[in-house]
């Protein structure tokens, strides 16, 4: 249903190729979903980067909300789609859910997610350990971070294959947790629906 070392690789690969060229989604299915769903994080990543600068200007930094925005609820709605995909599979496979199957704090939509920022995490630390420019205290600062980053996507990769097992053999029951994003929902959001008429008290 999932092969997280797949999952974990698709996203490594992406980071590189998309940091070199263009930013494209050649693949179906699952793999499609995950690399969609990392790119909406690579996007993120780099509009918060311009949104930190201190020489960008206001209206570049109203430009960048916009779109952190955006691009945020795409992520959403791919981590749901993620797991949606995945609900379906464990309908099409009959999967016979045991009686005492758990609830599970985490979908595997939602640690995929962490997986995607953790990729870009320990790619631009790796960036950093790297760095030619920086001082040896930089550098060492940089790989002893690296080093707790990769560990901690290590711990949730297995944390997931054992998640997916445990939804295969029944052991746990997957269910889906909507985000229901107000923000950018001009049925929801006053400050959409009223022009921002409406100010908080």
């Amino acid at each position: 249903m999932i092969d997280v070392n797949q999952v974990t690789a698709l996203q490594r690969l992406m980071t590189e190729q998309w940091h070199a060229g263009e930013i494209s989604n050649p693949y179906r299915d699952l793999p499609y979903l995950v690399c969609e769903q990392h790119r909406f994080n690579f996007l993120l990543w780099h509009e918060e980067d311009v949104a930190r600068s201190p020489t960008v200007s206001d209206r570049r930094i109203s430009e960048v909300k916009r779109a952190i925005d955006g691009y945020n609820q795409q992520r959403n709605d791919s981590t749901e789609r993620i797991d949606d995909f995945l609900k379906r599979e464990i309908a099409e496979r009959a999967v016979v859910i045991q009686p005492e199957a758990r609830w599970n704090s985490e979908t595997p939509g939602s640690a995929i997610d962490r997986l995607s920022i953790l990729a870009l995490r320990v790619y631009h630390m790796e960036e950093q350990a790297e760095r030619q420019d920086a001082g040896s205290e930089h550098v060492a600062r940089a790989q002893q971070k690296l080093s707790v980053l990769r560990a901690q996507h290590e711990d949730l990769a297995s944390a997931l294959r054992e998640l997916v097992a445990d939804l295969l053999a029944g052991r746990k029951r997957l269910k889906i947790y909507r985000q229901f994003k107000m923000y950018n929902d001009p049925a929801l959001n006053p400050y959409l629906y009223s022009d921002g008429s409406r100010r908080a008290g």
